[in-house]
């Protein structure tokens, strides 16, 4: 493994120019959108436990969100139709951060933000907070894994993509440093300030990434940003013919398109078990209100670092060693493992684990192998199918965890920790073995796709 190591540092920095410089400004794009949204992500649970009052209603948000960006989803589906892909990377950027200096200063407001005590589902400013931030997955993340698949090939996701996920976890790794310290009790401020600090930080990161955007577009010329050629070529004749699919085609490929669908499905099923322990970890950050804050800030450092080195020790010598159909197979077969002994522990410490190399093997090494089978398909299911997904499919999965966390709440409370033992090892257990079935179909696909020089979805279109 240290040779396989040592010769992908070295294969680094022997590529040509070019290469190297293209990765290096997309892997800092990356480290500055991630360190906005790790620091984003908490701040949505904690502003919106202060201002509805307590965990009870998260569940609730997480449904409420999946409805309230339809809108959003359907907008940004004709602007992938009317600008460019790294234009769309811009816009959103810009617009986030704009929003997030607004909300900076609502948190502060004496009425609407945090200083008004009176706590409750009544307060608008919560729910609209939750929904804003919800949305910071599908348009910032989703839309920045989306450029960087339309701009690498399949070869080089396989060389790069871990290096580029490594550097986005050194971004999540510091974000999440800053909030663990800045909510901590060493830091003497109004609490106020310091979650005004908080949001502030992120907006001013996520707009700088226009900046590198089109430094990229300066220093790489074009045809080395054409990525899966393939792809590119199609695209090109699409747009001869003047071609623009619907604002809704995205979600019809997702529904038509088998290899969409399990996309689609891999990714509902490991954000269904998200839900899950998410809900399970604010039960046991809440158990200190006063380190609320501090509490989750200290479980996202831990699952960052642990995927900072999956990613720069693990993922690129795993994708070169057993390549990406089994490396589809290996994440449900680690996460089941780790769910099992969690449920079998049942302790504390055993969830704390379970979570933290979960939450680690998502971003350090599920993140990249999946994001890779976006590579061979149309402009249509990179952007439009892929917000749908990331957008409206990952909320469904939330929601759907929530809904069984819910009803295992009610087991719990009726029929003891035997009978909600038993029921979360039987809701464990069927996910895992839908997952292992679709990714073993996944990865066939993409490698016939590669291996034949397909495009997947042109035939749909």
């Amino acid at each position: 493994m240290k040779s396989t190591i040592a010769d992908s540092f070295r294969h680094l920095w022997s590529i040509e120019k070019h290469e190297r410089t293209k990765l290096f400004l997309v892997s800092v794009i990356f480290a500055l959108v991630i360190m906005s949204y790790t620091i984003c992500k908490e701040m949505k649970d904690i502003v919106f436990a202060e201002v509805i009052g307590g965990k009870d209603y998260q569940n609730i948000a997480k449904i409420i969100s999946i409805f309230a960006l339809i809108p959003a989803i359907l907008f940004y589906s004709y602007l992938v139709n009317k600008i460019r892909r790294h234009q769309l990377l811009i816009f959103y950027t810009l617009l986030y951060g704009v929003l997030g200096l607004v909300f900076t200063y609502l948190i502060g407001h004496p009425v609407i933000g945090i200083q008004n005590t009176d706590t409750g589902p009544g307060r608008i400013f919560g729910w609209i907070f939750y929904v804003f931030i919800e949305g910071y997955s599908p348009f910032i993340v989703s839309v920045a894994w989306a450029f960087a698949n339309s701009i690498f090939s399949p070869k080089e996701a396989k060389n790069y993509y871990a290096f580029l996920v490594a550097f986005s976890k050194i971004g999540g790794i510091l974000s999440a440093g800053l909030g663990w310290f800045m909510l901590s009790k060493h830091i003497v401020a109004p609490l106020v300030i310091k979650e005004q600090l908080l949001l502030l930080i992120p907006s001013l990161i996520i707009l700088t990434v226009p900046f590198f955007v089109l430094l990229l577009r300066k220093k790489v010329s074009g045809k080395d940003l054409h990525g899966y050629e393939a792809v590119y070529e199609y695209q090109k004749e699409t747009e001869k013919k003047q071609e623009q699919p619907g604002i809704i085609s995205g979600l019809v490929s997702l529904i038509k398109t088998p290899y969409v669908f399990g996309i689609f499905s891999i990714i509902f099923f490991y954000e269904v078990i998200g839900a899950v322990l998410s809900y399970l970890r604010i039960i046991y950050a809440w158990a200190d209100p006063e380190q609320f804050g501090s509490n989750l800030f200290v479980l996202v450092f831990s699952y960052h670092a642990v995927g900072f080195c999956i990613s720069l020790f693990g993922t690129q010598a795993l994708l070169r060693l057993i390549g990406e159909r089994r490396c589809l197979l290996l994440v449900p077969l680690a996460m089941g493992f780790f769910l099992t002994g969690f449920l079998v522990i049942n302790t504390y410490w055993a969830f704390v684990i379970a979570f933290v190399v979960i939450k680690a093997l998502n971003y350090g090494f599920f993140y990249p192998v999946r994001e890779s089978l976006y590579i061979p398909t149309t402009k249509e299911i990179k952007f439009q199918s892929k917000a749908w997904i990331d957008a409206f499919g990952t909320k469904m999965a939330k929601a759907s965890g929530s809904a069984f966390n819910e009803a295992a709440k009610y087991s719990l409370n009726h029929f003891g920790a035997i009978i909600f033992q038993s029921i979360n090892a039987l809701f464990f257990g069927a996910i895992i073995g839908g997952w292992i079935l679709i990714a073993q179909a996944l990865g066939k696909r993409y490698s016939k796709a590669i291996k034949n020089n397909e495009v997947i979805g042109a035939n749909d279109q």
